[in-house]
């Protein structure tokens, strides 16, 4: 078991570790690493860069302010566990280096869950089932998110509920509601099944109240403190089918959901070939044993339910980090089912069990999550659209050179996959912002404005959000140039570099009016 949790390690930090370094970690890695390095000098939570996403910003224009708590978007309070390690190694690396632990221990952990019911076979075809899961592989080489904790906790208070160590049950029940302010849904599946279950209905009807009464109030309660963010960039967004209000509540959100069949039928049915392969891929690497497993269906329901009726495509992305709130139930039910069916565990089925994990390895290494395999997959065929790794790590190359320009005590403005190797400072904003609040309460142009049009050149290449951004940076450029506001300082291989207050580098300008005319045709398409 332990060759089997190294394995996954191993391989899925040097693709994450790749991926990081070859400049294909996007905006929201540097985001959580901002609030990281914020949070160890003194400013809890804040983050210029998740201001960034805030409503003010993206909705109503206002530049990013480095003051800004990221609460007002999500409630993460377990980051503090976390902070220590960061404090010692305070690198955007680290971040990528706890994800990956973080999940492969959540596989060891379950392993032992397995191991209280089935044999050591059983076992460990649960825990190969685990490490070979799309829904787990794509989000463990993706950015930091918070929902890499959700293995780990969850699966752990699991075993504490089947070991009945309660002190460590409801340790782990706090534990999993600070992951994320909806985290509590998890947790209220797990209670709805201990009820009909009839296992613990106490212990059932405890946790449904906590977790329903945790996510009430931290959502109206405690997160509007700190902005509105919450209700009116996610809940008024990805549930407006249900909602019309501007800034919903959850009670309103979970109202209209639970009196509006018809618009949940609708919702399903809108992509629905997506959500089918969404949930074929869940059910895959476990042979579809949760499809049956009634276990399953009661914890997993809610979680699923609401990644279903979300107007957010990303939601049923089997890639994404969404997928592993659903993970923990599918995997548990299984244990259960197979713990009444051992018997079925036969050579036959274990060829087909074993054929499905395969499947769904090849699943995932053809879908190249998060660009991490773009050395080994291309982006597309048609048009044939391919970087080698050489290429790549040559391209990093200049954009480290032109980077170490930059004072680590100077505001800069970069594209999204630039930002998590720049964000360890108090002042980052997103291209196309330039200016951002500092702490003085004012509006200020950022010292250093750093382009990469190499990504222009590179159709599609990086995200698409960050491409257009890039693109409708241009005419910004052309402003502060014509402005005189900045210079350009250097430029090489499309990597451009801006300073304030400084008169252009001639070679580099000519460099870049150059470049410019050559690009014409794609940032005014």
């Amino acid at each position: 078991m332990a060759i089997l949790a190294g394995i996954f390690f191993t391989l899925t930090l040097i693709l994450a570790l790749n991926r990081h370094y070859s400049f294909y970690s996007t905006n929201d890695h540097g985001l959580f690493n901002q609030l990281f390095w914020n949070s160890i000098h003194g400013r809890l939570f804040q983050s210029s860069l998740s201001s960034g996403n805030s409503s003010a910003s993206l909705i109503d224009g206002q530049p990013p302010s480095v003051s800004y708590y990221h609460l007002g978007q999500h409630f993460v309070p377990d980051f503090l566990l976390w902070m220590p390690i960061y404090a010692l190694f305070p690198s955007a690396t680290t971040l990528v280096v706890l994800q990956v632990a973080l999940i492969a221990a959540g596989g060891l952990v379950l392993y032992a869950l397995a191991r209280h019911y089935l044999s050591p076979i059983l076992s460990i075809a649960i825990a190969a089932s685990y490490y070979g899961a799309n829904a787990v592989i794509g989000p463990t080489v993706d950015n930091f998110y918070e929902q890499c904790q959700l293995p780990l906790f969850v699966f752990g208070l699991l075993l504490a509920l089947e070991k009945r160590l309660w002190w460590l049950f409801w340790l782990l029940v706090v534990l999993t509601l600070g992951i994320r302010e909806d985290t509590g849904i998890i947790l209220f599946g797990i209670g709805v099944y201990l009820v009909l279950s009839r296992r613990y209905p106490r212990v059932g009807i405890a946790l449904c109240t906590i977790s329903f009464s945790y996510v009430v109030v931290v959502t109206n309660l405690i997160v509007p403190l700190f902005s509105n963010d919450n209700s009116r960039l996610y809940l008024g967004k990805y549930f407006s089918k249900f909602v019309k209000s501007e800034n919903p509540t959850t009670l309103e959100v979970l109202w209209a959901i639970a009196t509006q069949p018809g618009v949940i039928i609708e919702v399903v049915l809108t992509r629905f070939d997506q959500r089918v392969r969404y949930l074929l891929g869940q059910w895959l690497p476990l042979a579809f044993v949760p499809v049956i497993s009634f276990p399953a269906w009661a914890i997993a329901a809610f979680p699923l339910l609401v990644l279903l009726v979300q107007n957010n495509v990303d939601a049923v992305s089997i890639n994404t980090r969404y997928t592993l709130s659903v993970v923990p139930g599918l995997f548990y039910g299984a244990i259960l089912w197979w713990h009444s069916n051992s018997e079925k565990f036969k050579p036959r089925f274990r060829r087909f069990w074993i054929g499905c994990i395969a499947l769904s390895l090849f699943f995932t290494f053809t879908s190249n999550p998060h660009k991490s395999l773009y050395f080994l997959v291309p982006y597309s065929i048609k048009p044939w659209n391919y970087v080698s790794l050489n290429h790549q790590w040559e391209h990093a190359a200049h954009l480290r050179t032109v980077m170490k320009s930059i004072p680590d005590d100077a505001s800069v403005a970069t594209g999204g996959y630039v930002i998590p190797h720049l964000s360890s400072r108090r002042e980052i904003v997103r291209l196309p912002f330039i200016q951002l609040q500092n702490d003085e309460g004012k509006i200020v142009d950022v010292d250093y404005a750093l382009v990469d049009m190499w990504q222009l050149q590179q159709s599609k290449l990086a995200a698409g959000v960050d491409w257009r951004k890039i693109k409708a940076s241009v005419p910004i450029i052309d402003q502060a140039l014509e402005q005189e506001k900045y210079g350009i300082i250097d430029l090489q291989d499309g990597v451009m570099l801006l300073k304030k207050g400084v008169p252009s580098n001639s070679q580099a300008k000519s460099a870049w009016l150059k470049l410019r005319e050559e690009l014409r045709p794609i940032w005014q398409a």
